[in-house]
């Protein structure tokens, strides 16, 4: 199943290159008050509201055209957004040998520093695409896949650590670059774009070995697959788990691989990951 959040707020079911606006299924969600428990309400209720989806899709003949929504971020709250540094080799040796990345640092791998943790509010969907900030920096793009948890959960091993995965997504880890900490150079706004929908973890199936790429105005920039990861997809929520706390629709952003580079206002991304799909994301200043 793919599910992508539109024009908005509603909720969709992409199937190829339409969708079906199945927002009727969220007048199930539970009522909250205060204090608001932490997560996405629509992931941490999924497993009830999909036989609902389901059933609107098949009893509407009504059909959008996917090109023409204006696309926002599938997971509307998620509690935290974790970020796995330099976790692959290649990325590693570059950011070593660009003093633009490296900014004069002794670059070592993700087991050296661990993870760090984007704002939520840097989160948006493809329709609001990156908006660059007035800054005399340089400014990389970061394509990387994410995997979003569907349950809370806490010390996850290794084994079960893919039974807590919601579905996947494609990432844009924006940053800018210089000697400050990630988290703050990581965090502007609109610098974590997650789209173009949600694909379920039961039709991606074993995301080890994924195919990927961005090209920045047709010219391809990243190209790798997952299976290059340092630390893989479980490992990832091993070890995350074992420091915070996950909820339903937290996100975590796995690493970018070689090939990061600078985009500047007018430019456009096109990210691919394998059984997901693609996504076009415009640049914008100020």
């Amino acid at each position: 199943m793919r599910l992508c959040r539109f024009d908005r707020d509603r909720l969709g079911l992409v199937l190829g290159d339409e969708v079906v606006d199945v927002s009727a299924a969220l007048e199930t969600l539970p009522s909250y008050r205060w204090p608001l428990p932490y997560g996405d309400p629509l992931i941490a209720n999924f497993a009830s509201l999909r036989p609902k989806i389901e059933a609107l899709a098949a009893a509407s003949n009504a059909r959008l055209q996917l090109s023409q929504l204006a696309l926002d971020s599938p997971i509307a709250n998620p509690s935290k957004i974790i970020a796995a540094p330099v976790n692959y080799a290649k990325h590693i040796a570059e950011s070593r040998a660009d003093a633009g990345i490296n900014f004069g640092s002794d670059v070592k791998s993700i087991d050296h520093y661990g993870l760090f943790l984007k704002s939520s509010t840097a989160l948006v969907g493809v329709a609001e695409g990156v908006r660059l900030p007035s800054l005399d920096r340089r400014m990389d793009h970061e394509i990387e896949l994410v995997a979003v948890i569907g349950k809370e959960g806490f010390r996850i091993p290794r084994d079960a650590a893919l039974s807590y995965v919601a579905g996947y997504a494609i990432g844009l880890d924006m940053t800018v670059r210089g000697p400050e900490d990630r988290s703050w150079r990581k965090s502007f706004d609109t610098f974590a774009v997650l789209g173009p929908y949600l694909v379920t973890a039961d039709e991606l199936g074993d995301p080890s070995h994924l195919d990927f790429s961005i090209k920045v105005n047709g010219a391809v920039r990243q190209q790798a697959n997952t299976s290059d990861l340092i630390f893989d997809v479980p490992k990832l929520i091993e070890y995350a788990s074992a420091a915070y706390r996950l909820y339903p629709g937290d996100i975590i952003m796995t690493g970018t691989p070689e090939g990061v580079g600078p985009v500047a206002p007018g430019d456009e991304m096109e990210c691919w990951i394998d059984r997901i799909g693609t996504m076009r994301v415009k640049v914008r200043g100020d």
